[in-house]
């Protein structure tokens, strides 16, 4: 992964997938190279000049004023997310909140594995900022074998093809995700081995990676949303899943996915979660 000018490609790859009516810009003659803005159209909206908006895509610029850069991000359409990130990419490293490097902070704390044991029920697990999965309950392990507690999500999305059958159709929307969740912590991460090391091999490995990855999108690593698996023993599973931040435990998320009450999808976990027990603690007490 290229740290040295993230703010310019940033900006470069926004800016080309704008396009000029979808901000109000008349139209030309002129052959384009790029379906999106050229330099001096987003210099236009952004109210700066066509040579700053090179020194930034260039890296002769690296750290425009905050009100410049929401400047720029009006004029690119960015949603909140890419907003923010925009802004940690054009804040000087010295300036911006340090995020905890230390291995220790990938330790899953002792409070969250008896919330784990409550909850185990349901599928849940625990992961860190850069997708390596900590801990699991074990029907979260038996719904998805390829991303059970020691496996790095992100790597196995792009190169294990057991997890690109078990999202089947919804794969895609997945990969990007994943992707734009990188993206999100990219800009306070840079530099740290394990995001370089992944986005290195990913991009070496993956060529779908490699197309989302020029993209910049991003996308909060939190939220709410659902998803379908095709899993070899049950079958099609709808769930809704969220994911919340862990206090304490810095870049660390709890995924929670749950089936709708009634549902097919419900009695398909509820199968699942039978399947999963030990026979010896299947089987009756002797009298």
């Amino acid at each position: 992964m290229d740290s040295d000018n993230r703010l310019g490609e940033f900006l470069r790859a926004r800016r080309e997938r704008v396009l000029p009516d979808a901000v109000g810009l008349p139209g030309d003659d002129r052959p384009r190279r790029v379906p999106g803005l050229r330099r001096e159209e987003l210099a236009q909206l952004a109210g700066v000049s066509t040579n700053y908006i090179v020194r930034l895509e260039q890296g002769r610029d690296r750290h425009p004023s905050p009100s410049v850069l929401d400047a720029l991000a009006g004029a690119l359409q960015l949603d909140e997310a890419a907003t923010t990130h925009l802004h940690q990419l054009g804040t000087p490293t010295g300036e911006r909140p340090r995020a905890s490097r230390r291995r220790g902070a990938d330790a899953v704390s002792p409070a969250v594995e008896r919330l784990l044991e409550r909850l185990d029920g349901l599928p849940v697990s625990v992961m860190n900022r850069f997708g390596d999965v900590l801990a699991t309950t074990p029907l979260a392990a038996a719904l998805m074998p390829g991303l059970s507690a020691g496996v790095n999500a992100y790597r196995a999305t792009f190169l294990d093809p057991g997890v690109r059958e078990l999202f089947g159709d919804g794969w895609d929307r997945i990969a990007r995700s994943v992707v734009a969740g990188l993206h999100a912590v990219s800009a306070d991460a840079a530099g740290d081995p394990r995001l370089v090391d992944l986005v290195g091999e990913l991009s070496l490995e993956s060529e779908v990676f490699r197309r989302l990855w020029a993209r910049y999108d991003v996308r909060p690593r939190v939220g709410r949303g659902t998803t379908v698996l095709h899993h070899p023993q049950v079958g099609r599973v709808e769930l809704t899943w969220e994911k919340l931040e862990i206090s304490g435990s810095p870049g660390q998320t709890l995924v929670i996915h749950q089936a709708e009450p009634g549902s097919a999808s419900e009695q398909a976990l509820a199968l699942l979660a039978s399947l999963t027990v030990a026979p010896e603690a299947r089987a009756p007490a002797p009298a």
